[in-house]
This record gives C-alpha cells, structure tokens and sequence, in this order.
C-alpha cells in the first residue's frame, strides 16, 4: 500500500514539503495510528528485544535519526509506528532558517536522500517549551527521546563553546540523551570543529551546562561523526570521548564524497562506510562506549550488519522515508541485539 502512496503522491510533492506534510501527519495521527495497529494494517513492535544502553531501557534497537522531526513536533507519532526511539533536532541555541531552497533532494536510483538544509529550527527555547509539553503526558513521558544539537550559523567558531553550552542547558531538563552534533556539511565549518583541539572545550562545556541543568541527574552525552574522516581522525575521537568520560558516539552522518550535487547523501551509499567506522569504534573503545549505528539502513539486515560490528543501537532516517510508517516495526522486530541469540531473553524481560 505504501509504495503506491509513494510512487502516486509522495513523488508529486517537492522534497521538503513531503517532508513537512508527513512530520504533520505524524504529529496529528495518533489515532489513525492506533486504529491502523488494531486492524494489523501496521505490525506492532510487541516482538522487539528491548536494549539497555546507558542506563537507559530502549524498548526496540532501531531509532529514528535526527533530521525528521527538527522541532520535536511528531514524537508521540513517530514513536506509535515502532521505532524504539526518537532522535529529535538537529536544534541550535537560536532559531535560524536554514539554507536557500532547494535544498533537499531525492536520488531514487540509489534510494538515498540529499540536503542542504543548514539545521533550520526554531531554536532551543521553543523546542524546549515543545519537549515540556510533551513530557507533561503520559505517553511523552514514555517515550525515549534524544535531542541532537548543533551550532548556530551565526556564531563564530571560536564561541562555538558557549553556543552548544547554552542548547544544552535549555534541552537537557527533558532529554533522554543529547548528541553534539559536529558532522553535518551544510553549515560552513561545522565539521571543523570535529578535529580534537576544537572539540575538546565544546564536549566539555556541554558536559557542565548538562549536568548545571539537572542536579543529581546524568543526561547521557554523545558526539555524532561524520563518514568521512580520516581513519586516524576516527581514532582521535574515540580516544578523546574516552578520556573525557562521553557516554557514546554515533557513527555516521551524511557523506559529501558523492558527485550528485550539494549537500550531504544519505541511504544505501554511506552504508559501507557508516559499518566500517562502527567497527573500528567498537574495536578501539570496547565496551566503555554506546555506540549507534547510522548509515544505509534500508533493511533489518543492513541494521543487523551495523549491530554485529558492534552498535549497541541503530538509527535510520532515509530508509523510513522509502520503506513508510509500518517498516520501523517490521525492522525492530527482526532484530537480535549485540551478545543476544534470537531466542535469548533480555534482562529487562526476564525480572
């Protein structure tokens, strides 16, 4: 049914605007969602295998990438079709319109997606006023949700610091867990600040705004790398999030070594790449770091391939736009997380 959907109306509609009609029907269709489970028109997540990653319980291994829903609009939505997840932003301290249009385009002959967007959002505070409302319900309050940060085109690098710092400060009091976002193409410079010189004091200025924020509780914090760094620089970042005691790292985001235009590939292309970087992360930081897995996930194999190299969890954002709202249930449901045999229990099933 979907791929009718797809091919018959999607495909008629502008990237970006497909795009926002679909974050709005997540964010309204609630019910239409419920009825759809009840009548088994979309499987039910029941069968996932529950994951336990710091310290937090995630119902099912496969989240949702940042980039679908930038303002924290849709999470109850999206979390209703399976995913066990939700990974909100890319947010920045101020609201910004992101890039000239067009900026977002598909490549269907790979599957894949394209943008330029430049983290356009509406800032930290609004998103923070969303996630409280949120969080105010029951099922917000169920939901696992991370919060994705990124710079503000408009601060200079050199205050880079203050800027996540102050993103932090704002989203943590209602975050699950929060990504340092320092991979994306499409804001000028961002990914410099990937190198450990310039990342060091902005992991560390996060870390303190986090913990400023909520006394006596420890909100994960994870950095989000790009595909293409350097082996050795991949290295460096393990190393640094080890020493500076970072709970995880999320491995990868778009690549630019593609020549279809501007902006950041997402899809089937990143996938080789996204395993191998995954691979050598869990080689190089053991069991001392959370890892997931993000890049190429069109299958519950492809994201299976990413857990047996060693992501404890996985995130897909393209995939879920080729695959629509019943194929998160039908991935989680097939997966068997790291260390764990299909039959296997988890320890949150089995007290």
């Amino acid at each position: 049914m979907y791929s009718l959907v797809f091919r018959t109306v999607i495909l008629r509609l502008d990237p970006e605007r497909a795009h926002r009609v679909a974050v709005r029907g997540f964010r309204y269709g609630r019910v239409p969602l419920a009825v759809a489970h009840a009548l088994r028109i979309l499987p039910a997540a029941r069968h996932a295998q529950p994951v336990r990653a710091m310290g937090i319980d995630f119902p099912a291994p496969l989240g949702l990438a940042a980039g679908m829903d930038k303002n924290a609009e849709a999470v109850a939505g999206l979390v209703a079709t399976g995913f066990g997840f939700v990974e909100v932003g890319t947010v920045t301290a101020r609201a910004q319109p992101g890039n000239p249009r067009p900026r977002s385009w598909r490549e269907l002959d790979v599957k894949g997606l394209r943008n330029q967007m430049g983290f356009n959002n509406e800032g930290a505070d609004a998103v923070a006023r969303r996630l409280q409302r949120l969080r105010s319900t029951r099922r917000g309050r169920a939901a696992i949700v991370g919060v994705n940060i990124g710079k503000t085109k408009a601060t200079a690098p050199e205050d880079a610091a203050v800027d996540y710092a102050y993103s932090a400060r704002v989203l943590a009091p209602y975050a699950d867990y929060l990504v340092v976002n320092v991979s994306s193409p499409n804001t000028p410079g961002l990914r410099d600040l990937q190198s450990t010189e310039a990342l060091r004091p902005i992991l560390e200025r996060t870390r303190a705004a986090a913990d400023e924020a909520r006394t006596g509780v420890r909100v994960p914090l994870l950095v989000k790398i790009a595909p293409d760094l350097a082996d050795e620089d991949v290295d460096a970042v393990a190393d640094l999030a080890l020493a500076l005691g970072l709970d995880g790292i999320v491995a990868t985001n778009t690549t630019v070594a593609h020549d279809r235009g501007p902006g950041g590939l997402s899809g089937p292309p990143v996938r080789a790449r996204a395993l191998d970087v995954v691979h050598r992360l869990r080689a190089r930081v053991g069991e001392k770091l959370t890892i997931v897995g993000v890049g190429g996930v069109s299958t519950a194999a492809d994201a299976q391939a990413l857990i047996d190299a060693g992501a404890d969890l996985v995130q897909a954002y393209t995939g879920f736009v080729y695959g629509g709202p019943g194929w998160p249930a039908r991935i989680n449901g097939a997966l068997v997380p790291r260390g764990r045999s299909p039959r296997e229990p988890s320890d949150a099933l089995s007290r």
